[in-house]
């Protein structure tokens, strides 16, 4: 017992100390990196803000089980119960999926009180969940480009501040004093490392962020056209019969 204790506590003092030479590191690489570690730390505040905001929107505010969903407005169709559908759909008119059921059920609705049949009310109804898809579906996806936008800018910086570094470290070997050589020197390369690692390090959890809500967002796209097929399709049968 005593040893397992003794061994956990080890660790802990090393991983400690490893975090602790991380951020001395960190810190002191940011202190040398210059103006363009600046730059890059902006992109990453974007970064965290947007990638909150996506996931607000694409987890918690999308937050449904499409399964049970459809198999609700499934029974509410197959009886005829159109209005009790479109009650369920405006429930959850805040996800996507729901505004876009809620508008094509009211639409079939509509065309129903006034009377249309047969192939003009389900062309109404194919159009009812076309129009509220192209308005709903391009926000489920929109702002993810920043991510691919960020993640090469801040790159690009890494490089630039790279290529500046260089030149401060070339600069210092041909012009600086000999008492100040070996410091600018040092500093350039500082530089020109640091500057080029800040940037991949915000780059880097950049687009995995950016793949995990690329692929929240796909799903929810995914659910939208395979549910909305399965809505029209049980709708057309029933008024079949």
């Amino acid at each position: 017992m005593k040893k397992g204790f003794f061994k956990v506590l080890l660790l802990a003092i090393m991983l400690f100390s490893v975090c602790n030479l991380a951020a001395m590191d960190l810190v002191k690489m940011f202190v040398e990196g210059g103006e363009f570690m600046y730059i890059i730390s902006f992109l990453l505040v974007v970064v965290i803000i947007l990638a909150i905001i996506k996931y607000w929107q694409l987890t918690i505010k999308e937050k449904l089980d499409t399964q049970k969903f459809y198999l609700k407005l499934k029974g509410y169709i197959k009886n005829g119960q159109t209005e009790e559908a479109i009650k369920v759909c405006a429930q959850f008119k805040r996800t996507t999926i729901g505004f876009i059921f809620w508008n094509g059920l009211l639409g079939y609705n509509d065309g129903l009180k006034s009377g249309k049949k047969g192939m003009e009310l389900q062309r109404a109804l194919q159009n009812s969940f076309d129009e509220a898809g192209l308005q709903a579906i391009p926000k489920v996806e929109a702002g993810l480009f920043w991510f691919d936008i960020i993640a090469q800018v801040s790159t690009l910086i890494g490089l630039l501040g790279t290529i500046f570094g260089l030149v401060a470290a070339f600069d210092a070997l041909a012009n600086a004093p000999e008492a100040d050589k070996s410091r600018l020197l040092t500093l350039g390369i500082s530089q020109a490392m640091g500057t080029t690692a800040y940037g991949l390090m915000v780059a880097i959890p950049t687009m995995i962020i950016k793949g995990g809500l690329q692929s929240r967002a796909s799903k929810i796209v995914n659910d939208i056209d395979e549910f909305s097929v399965k809505t029209i399709n049980q709708i057309t049968y029933s008024m079949k019969d």
